[in-house]
């Protein structure tokens, strides 16, 4: 069965939405090596301005291609959250990563987004 999920960056209005492959024991795993050379290549650079545009993009494209297994059909932007998705993850600036569960809110109206969720993890990275 596939499991849907969004990847929202604090601070980017754009959501990343793919249709498979969004269980937390693959995305986290996947996404926590991918956020720990993400900011260690930024720190290392000195790059700190547009950090939440870049974060997206990058994860777009090398988080992306990591989950998509060469088939990038379900992969998309946007700025609407889709009321099907499994899973929400959400990246903060303080290199937390959350994990939140859509409720019944969230399938009647998904434009309320993480309002209409219930956290279900957090995950610290090592900075």
């Amino acid at each position: 069965m596939a499991v849907s999920f969004h990847i929202i960056v604090e601070g980017n209005p754009a959501i990343l939405y793919a249709s498979r492959n969004g269980a937390p024991a693959k995305v986290l795993p996947r996404l926590n090596r991918f956020l720990e050379t993400f900011w260690q290549e930024r720190d290392t650079a000195g790059e700190y301005c547009d950090t939440p545009e870049c974060l997206l993009a990058q994860v777009t494209v090398r988080f992306g291609f990591e989950i998509c297994e060469d088939d990038f059909s379900n992969l998309r932007v946007g700025l609407n959250y889709y009321p099907d998705v499994d899973y929400l993850y959400l990246i903060a600036p303080d290199f937390k990563v959350s994990v939140w569960v859509p409720e019944d809110a969230y399938r009647q109206d998904p434009s309320i987004g993480l309002k209409g969720c219930r956290q279900e993890s957090a995950v610290t990275l090592q900075s």
